[in-house]
């Protein structure tokens, strides 16, 4: 599969939503905001928290591919005679038990890094990696590491030189490495506006990034061209082109199964569709947050996304494709 697979959306402007529902995204969603900040040149006191007590949790998925629980984005390692290749890097103060937990796997070197997307919980580590090996990304992920970004109301600075993707491409590009081709393909305007999808061809995973927090409501980023409908169109694109027997290590949550990505786009298109009527019918954000979701999806909320901050998430995705800002 590649790129021209898949229907490009059109391009969303990145502009404001209300003040008033942006103060609410900011309270909410403050420790968020903060998370993602992390070292990337702001100001940020999450960026000078003790990681030290963090343990990095190593899972063999299937055949070249293993995946690392730590804090922050899981990172997918294939390893094999050509070395090893990392998709994302968590946090800087992370890289040394990183490391140590690579030199577990192999005794090949570290050759390439991949990037999902920006999000400093997949890329903080960028610098420690970056003077080492090559980082490759979308061209979007480069252009919103190496600029200063607006994550709700609050800065967040460029990382260094040294932690940017040095190759970079638009629709797909191909890795052939530990004997597979392993497949990087851009989905636009999904969780934002340059996810990356990992197809690690031979071993038969995917590493789908932050468009599957599995189990749970995900993070949307609409003000960085983030879409719930696209999101959910990508899933059901993926889902088509996936075997039955795949192993899918998401952005956050457990190790995943192809039924699990099928509960995941379920969630997406039901949750979102009632939504959609609601708005239809009149309702404004605070009534639709009062009348809830039905019992079977309340579970999938956490202190991470909470069902309220799910449905505004889909109003806010929903209300930007409908007057087009």
């Amino acid at each position: 599969m590649d790129g021209k697979d898949v229907a490009a959306r059109g391009p969303l402007a990145i502009g404001g939503i209300g003040v008033l529902f942006k103060e609410v995204l900011m309270r909410r969603l403050s420790w968020i905001v903060v998370a993602i900040s992390i070292g990337l040149g702001g100001s940020s006191t999450f960026g000078q928290r003790d990681l030290s007590s963090v343990e990095i949790k190593t899972t063999h998925v299937a055949g070249n591919i293993h995946m690392l629980e730590g804090r922050g984005g899981n990172i997918g390692v294939s390893v094999g005679p050509d070395g090893m290749l990392m998709v994302d890097t968590q946090f800087a103060q992370l890289a040394g038990k990183i490391r140590a937990a690579l030199d577990k796997l192999g005794e090949g070197e570290l050759k390439f890094v991949l990037n999902t997307h920006w999000h400093a919980d997949h890329t903080n580590g960028n610098p420690e990696f970056g003077p080492e090996v090559p980082i490759i990304a979308h061209t979007n992920v480069r252009k919103r590491l190496a600029t200063e970004q607006e994550l709700f109301g609050r800065k967040v600075g460029p990382l260094p030189r040294k932690g940017l993707p040095i190759l970079t491409f638009d629709e797909s590009l191909s890795i052939h490495f530990n004997g597979e081709e392993i497949r990087v393909v851009h989905f636009p305007h999904g969780h934002t506006d340059g996810d990356a999808v990992i197809f690690f061809t031979g071993s038969n995973v995917v590493h789908l990034g932050d468009n599957l927090f599995s189990g749970r409501f995900p993070f949307v980023d609409v003000d960085h061209g983030g879409d719930v409908e696209g999101l959910a169109k990508h899933i059901k694109t993926i889902i088509d082109r996936l075997p039955a027997e795949v192993k899918i290590i998401p952005g956050h949550g457990p190790l995943s199964t192809l039924d699990d990505l099928r509960t995941h786009y379920r969630m997406l298109t039901e949750t979102t569709e009632i939504v959609r009527k609601r708005m239809a019918a009149g309702k404004t954000l605070d009534q639709i947050k009062a009348d809830g979701l039905p019992d079977k999806w309340k579970p999938w909320g956490t202190r991470f996304m909470d069902v309220d901050m799910w449905l505004e998430i889909v109003h806010q995705s929903l209300s930007k494709n409908s007057t087009g800002g």
